[in-house]
């Protein structure tokens, strides 16, 4: 569990940051050298940590992450070592999923027919005025009709 609430603030945060919300497709991205856009995966994680931008991302984040990796590699404690890394970040705040938040993200997937792991990550960001930043074009094709969406290339770019 992580040490902050989605309301609590990094010390290092600066006065234009934003909010973002980012999809487990990002971080797994960006831990694996040999996968398409993985450098820019890295650079937008990085950009963003050295901001002080917050990252609200729901909890199951963690678990989306370490299935990922685990199954990718057989490197179990490799991929627990990572999720706790993503959790000990001090701009990472993790949100619970409770009932109101599962009923906003069964309604996104319902209207926006989004798949339902991808919906509550737009529920989230909707939720905290985040961007919601993915390697998903569904998602983020799907995702922009409810709040603002983009790639790690764009979050260079910005």
């Amino acid at each position: 569990m992580a040490r902050r609430t989605a309301g609590s603030r990094p010390s290092r945060r600066s006065p234009a940051a934003r909010r973002f919300s980012v999809d487990a497709s990002v971080f797994v991205n960006a831990i694996n050298p040999h996968e398409q856009g993985h450098a820019a995966s890295l650079q937008a994680l990085t950009r963003i940590h050295e901001r002080g931008d917050p990252i609200i991302v729901p909890a199951l984040l963690l678990t989306e992450v370490a299935s990922a990796l685990g199954r990718a590699t057989g490197e179990t404690t490799a991929a627990l070592d990572y999720v706790e890394a993503i959790a000990a970040l001090p701009n990472v705040s993790l949100v619970t999923i409770t009932t109101a938040v599962a009923r906003q993200a069964a309604s996104l997937a319902a209207t926006h027919r989004l798949r339902g792991a991808d919906a509550v990550y737009v529920a989230v960001a909707l939720r905290y005025g985040a961007v919601l930043v993915t390697r998903d074009g569904e998602q983020r094709t799907r995702g922009a009709a409810a709040v603002t969406c983009q790639s790690p290339e764009q979050v260079v770019r910005d």
